[in-house]
Parts: C-alpha cells; sequence; structure tokens
C-alpha cells in the first residue's frame, strides 16, 4: 500500500479525512525535515499498524538518515514523557511535582537534529498522546525559538488528521470481518 492507497483505502463517510490529509501534506508550510517527521512522529504514537506501514516508508523516503532515527527517538522519548508528565498531572496529591522524575531524555537536550524539528516532532506526539503539560512545554520552546503559532499548529493539526486517519481504518478493518 502507498501514500494514494492509503488515501483511498478511506470509507466514503471519511472523505473528509481524506481532503484533511491531501492538505496537511501537500499544502504543509513546514519544511520538508518538519513534515515527513511529523507525519513519522504521529504516524508512530498512532499506534495503526496501517498508517504506521504506508506513511513509515514514504518518511523513510524523504527524510535523511539522521532525521529519520531522531524523529524516531523523538516519538520514542515522548511516549514515556506523555505517560509520566499526563499522570504527574492528573493526580491530585501535588507533591509528585516535587519529586525527582529520575527517567533518561538526553535526546531531547541533543537531539542531532535542528531543536526547533525536534520540539514541534514532541509537541505533535503529545498532542496524539493527550499531555497537556507536555504540549504546553513544547509550546513554550517553539514559541520561544521563534516559531509562530500558525507552524505549531500545524503540527497538531497533522497529528490530529494521522490520528482520525488511524482511528477510522482501524476500525474499519475490525468491522469489515
Amino acid at each position: 500500500m502507498s501514500l494514494d492507497t492509503l488515501r483511498s483505502a478511506l470509507p466514503d463517510y471519511a472523505k473528509d479525512l481524506r481532503l484533511n490529509l491531501d492538505s496537511v501534506i501537500g499544502n504543509s508550510p513546514l519544511t520538508q525535515q518538519q513534515l515527513w517527521g511529523t507525519l513519522l512522529v504521529c504516524a508512530i504514537a498512532s499506534r495503526s499498524p496501517v498508517v504506521l506501514r504506508e506513511l513509515e516508508e514514504e518518511a523513510n523516503a524523504k527524510l535523511s538518515p539522521q532525521a529519520y532515527t531522531a524523529a524516531k527517538a523523538a516519538a520514542a522519548v515522548m511516549a514515556m514523557n506523555n505517560v509520566f508528565y499526563r499522570t504527574r498531572h492528573l493526580l491530585s496529591d501535588p507533591q509528585y511535582a516535587t519529586l525527582r522524575t529520575g527517567l533518561r531524555m538526553n535526546v531531547i537536550g541533543n537531539p542531532v537534529v535542528e531543536k526547533v524539528d525536534h520540539e514541534l516532532w514532541s509537541l505533535a506526539v503529545s498532542a496524539v498522546n493527550g499531555c497537556g503539560q507536555c504540549l504546553d512545554s513544547h509550546e513554550q520552546a517553539l514559541r520561544r525559538a521563534g516559531v509562530d503559532r500558525e507552524t505549531i499548529q500545524e503540527a497538531f493539526k497533522i497529528a490530529a488528521v494521522v490520528q482520525a486517519v488511524g482511528v477510522t481504518l482501524d476500525s474499519e478493518a475490525v468491522l469489515t470481518r
């Protein structure tokens, strides 16, 4: 299955998703590295085998080996951080926020790609995983780096579309058995 086949696999009732997928890929103001890294990390975070398989192939072709690995590293560390920080935030006991985290996350400080790209990818994964604390942290880092709100919104718009495509295709696979 190619990206075109992924689009065509969306059922008619999800035509808006098809159009949105075309839009976020074809009309994105992001650089190629930002776009395809964001698509890759969102495909990973979506946990949809079909979406990951199809977007990974093209992302691998469009990203340098370093950016491809950096995007996967961002998805991995944010999968951990999103659970940790979301849980700490949701607990009613504020004392958890005073405790040492004790988790290794060196890739955030040394991402091997432009820091802005890594922050965009981290924000997009955090959007898929619903971690408000991580969303705030990465949005603030991007704003401090001079990134405008439209660019930041593009990352979480991609996250929304990729997640919805994954949910739709995975549920269709179950419902049409």
